[in-house]
């Protein structure tokens, strides 16, 4: 949609080692590739208060917020914690508005340990929807992560493979919400039979 789209991914993950971040490098150089000015929002770099305890412009989210709303597409990734997203991820995603996300094409990765994290998927859709984002259809669950993710890279070729098309995918329908001006027909005479 733009020529050089904003492509942003959340890391729901407060692990040094996580391997939910390796995934998102992996995705954004993907998006790199394709065209994208790519932004990596580690949650380790923000001070974020339970949100609740004071205002919601409380210590770094200001910041976060910002970031956020200049993205023109934001690839939400976090481990799988008890069938959900991260309490970091959440945290986060509280402070920020509707008008952070309001048009946003918004995909998700998840990542766990063991068997396949759909319902985690499935949550931050909902969540993404209520923040009037854009969901894309595309969204990437990595399963077993232990044998499927390393230190630095996706071991998994398939996993692999589909978290670059995320990426791209991020990429293509960043500015989702211009769809119809983008591609309507020009104004022009029209003939009738």
């Amino acid at each position: 949609m733009h020529s050089n789209p904003r492509v942003a991914a959340i890391c729901g993950s407060l692990n040094d080692d996580s391997k939910t971040r390796v995934g998102l490098e992996s995705a954004l150089d993907a998006a790199s590739a394709a065209g994208a000015t790519t932004d990596l929002i580690d949650l380790r770099d923000y001070e974020l208060l339970p949100y609740g305890l004071e205002g919601r412009d409380a210590s770094d989210a200001t910041g976060l917020r910002r970031r956020v709303r200049e993205a023109d597409a934001v690839l939400l990734g976090t481990p799988v914690y008890h069938g959900s997203f991260s309490g970091a991820m959440k945290n986060a995603l509280d402070y920020c508005e509707r008008a952070d996300f309001e048009g946003t094409a918004v995909a998700s990765l998840a990542v766990a340990g063991g068997s396949f994290p759909g319902s985690t998927l499935e949550h931050l859709r909902e969540v993404a929807l209520t923040l009037d984002a854009w969901p894309l259809p595309h969204e990437v669950a990595v399963p077993n992560s232990g044998a499927t993710v390393g230190a630095d890279a996706v071991r998994d070729d398939d996993v692999e493979r589909r978290v670059r098309e995320l990426g791209e995918e991020l990429t293509r329908y960043a500015g989702v919400e211009c769809y119809p001006e983008a591609v309507a027909p020009a104004a022009g005479p029209t003939s009738v039979d």
